[in-house]
């Protein structure tokens, strides 16, 4: 795509939604807000009045009048030159400035950790309804528990998703668990609403959760949450392994220390102003 080009949608290209059959309730003025929002969304760059009412099949003092209203409402912005972007949502920004960060921040934590205790380390990241996986260090041994970028989490088995959901509101928790639901993955994963909060607040009064053979046969996690200023986790760092090398409770407790200290150093991260 050479410079300058915008990149639409195809949906947005043509501002096309389809009405529906029944009419009767049907708002062609709200149809047509919602094309230019999408039409907005997929631009590169600011658009123009004269760029958009061909688009969206509106007369220039139609659509005027529509980007006016948008524009008094908050959802655009019209700059210098007239020309108009969909207003950047604080909370998303917010949110992606978090995403950089703890991938920069916690990818330098998993070599640690990977270093210090020869297992999988996995670092996850609380997108809008799912907590995802973003990075992954694998163990050098040749058995050894893995993980993958881009698998989505259960908020109520794994480790990293316990301590995400853990350190969230209680609504937003409580989305978080509808949306995935409580199935049982393993015989040890707990599928019973009041044990799972329960674990939840145990999660919260220690600062780490555990998966128990939860999500995999055999397999153990310790997790730490990546806690944003506010409090709340934007993300998880996990280490994993194999039953086979779960070690005395010294061991396993070392091993949630430098998960603490590694999610804590993250944290800290997020908490220090951009240079």
């Amino acid at each position: 795509m050479t410079a300058g080009t915008r990149k639409t949608t195809s949906r947005a290209k043509a501002g096309v939604r389809s009405e529906p059959a029944d009419k009767q309730y049907y708002s062609r003025a709200v149809a047509k807000a919602l094309q230019v929002l999408d039409l907005l969304s997929a631009a590169s760059q600011p658009m123009s009045l004269h760029e958009m009412a061909s688009l969206v099949k509106l007369t220039k003092t139609s659509l005027f009048r529509l980007l006016y209203t948008l524009e008094s409402e908050g959802a655009v912005d019209k700059d210098a030159g007239g020309r108009y972007t969909l207003k950047a949502n604080p909370a998303k920004q917010a949110a992606r400035v978090h995403l950089e960060k703890v991938l920069e921040l916690g990818s330098a934590q998993l070599r640690d950790l990977v270093r210090e205790f020869r297992e999988t380390a996995s670092l996850a990241f609380l997108f809008d309804n799912h907590i995802e996986v973003i990075a992954v260090v694998e163990s050098p041994q040749i058995v050894r528990m893995g993980n993958t970028v881009g698998r989505i989490l259960q908020p109520h088995a794994s480790s990293l998703g316990k301590c995400i959901t853990a350190f969230q509101r209680e609504e937003r928790r409580e989305h978080l668990i509808r949306s995935y639901g409580i199935n049982a993955i393993t015989p040890q994963t707990i599928v019973d609403e009041q044990a799972l909060h329960a674990e939840l607040e145990q999660i919260r009064l220690k600062g780490f959760g555990l998966d128990r053979a939860e999500t995999c046969s055999d397999g153990f996690c310790f997790g730490a949450p990546i806690l944003a200023p506010e409090g709340n986790a934007v993300g998880a760092i996990s280490v994993s392994l194999p039953r086979q090398r779960l070690g005395a409770q010294s061991a396993q407790q070392k091993l949630i220390d430098s998960v603490k200290r590694a999610a804590g150093a993250v944290s800290a991260g997020l908490a220090k102003p951009r240079l």
